[in-house]
């Protein structure tokens, strides 16, 4: 027998929808690219699990992108009105009402995890932990705004999700060798190519409301060759890692079969590349099994 169930109030009603904006906000589709770089490079530095790597990985799950695309959408919301792309999983059109909350949640949920992370950590990793935030908030609040820099825009989209890592490996203490700061170079060449190709489908809505990126100023196809470009030097740089760190290589095959057929698309119909850009999402979660697979390898040997 089902239990009995009142009526659903104005305010839990309200609540829960402002649960769920806030959810979306912080684009669950996207939380593993956070948390899996740290959580991966502090087990293979400590090969331990321990409350620094749950807490940590609790962090760049949920209150470490609420930060960052929470803010984003705040203050992007009225470029956002203008792209057909907002309001799904790849990004959320806000409800202004929720705006004041989702900057209060964004903020305050962190500090928490921030205060343990620092109380437990070194001076070394309280800079990159530092070096993080900021480059989270510097992409989106105003004065700063890196997102409409060119190029300093894929730099700082790379930083969201290197920063993790490099943080993992520094809070696990164990000294950083050459093949981790190769894949970690690999990785950030692999995230500014992946931004810029990503920032090809909004230059028309970016240039009718006046942002820059470093799409809008290169063009769409200059664009997307210089992904293409970068995908490669990231793969080319796994061939110098210890074994079996060049199989990874491999790994960047995909992206470029993804991105290859935009190669020459021209700026008028960039919002194509938004076909190209739903199967990057979908290529991320694949090729992310396999990763996991070559850390496994890698651990065992």
């Amino acid at each position: 027998m089902d239990a009995p169930t009142g009526p659903v109030t104005p305010a839990a009603g309200q609540r829960g929808g402002t649960l769920r904006q806030l959810v979306l906000a912080s684009r669950p589709l996207s939380w593993v690219n956070t948390a899996y770089p740290f959580a991966a490079a502090y087990v293979m530095a400590t090969r331990d699990v321990d409350l620094r790597l749950v807490l940590g990985t609790i962090f760049f799950l949920v209150p470490y992108n609420l930060l960052m695309y929470g803010v984003n959408d705040v203050f992007d919301y009225e470029s956002d009105l203008a792209n057909p792309r907002k309001g799904g999983v790849e990004g959320a059109l806000l409800d202004r009402r929720v705006h004041r909350t989702t900057l209060l949640a964004a903020t305050l949920l962190p500090v928490p995890f921030v205060a343990y992370l620092v109380a437990v950590g070194s001076p070394a990793s309280w800079a990159v932990l530092a070096v993080s935030l900021f480059a989270v908030l510097a992409y989106s609040v105003p004065g700063l705004r890196f997102k409409e820099r060119p190029v300093l825009d894929s730099l700082t989209s790379s930083t969201h999700f290197v920063s993790p890592a490099l943080y993992g490996l520094v809070l696990a203490g164990e000294p950083i060798g050459r093949g981790a700061w190769l894949v970690l170079a690999a990785f950030f060449l692999w995230g500014a190519a992946s931004q810029a190709f990503g920032a090809v489908q909004d230059i028309p809505p970016d240039r009718a409301a006046g942002i820059g990126s470093v799409a809008t100023v290169l063009g769409a196809r200059t664009t997307v060759r210089l992904a293409i470009a970068l995908y490669l030097a990231g793969g080319a740089l796994m061939l110098a890692t210890p074994f079996p760190g060049p199989l990874a290589a491999l790994l960047v095959l995909p992206y470029v079969v993804v991105v290859w057929p935009f190669r020459s698309v021209r700026d008028a119909d960039a919002e194509v590349a938004n076909r190209g850009w739903r199967r990057f999402l979908g290529v991320n979660y694949a090729v992310g099994f396999l990763v996991t697979m070559l850390l496994i390898w890698t651990a065992r040997l």
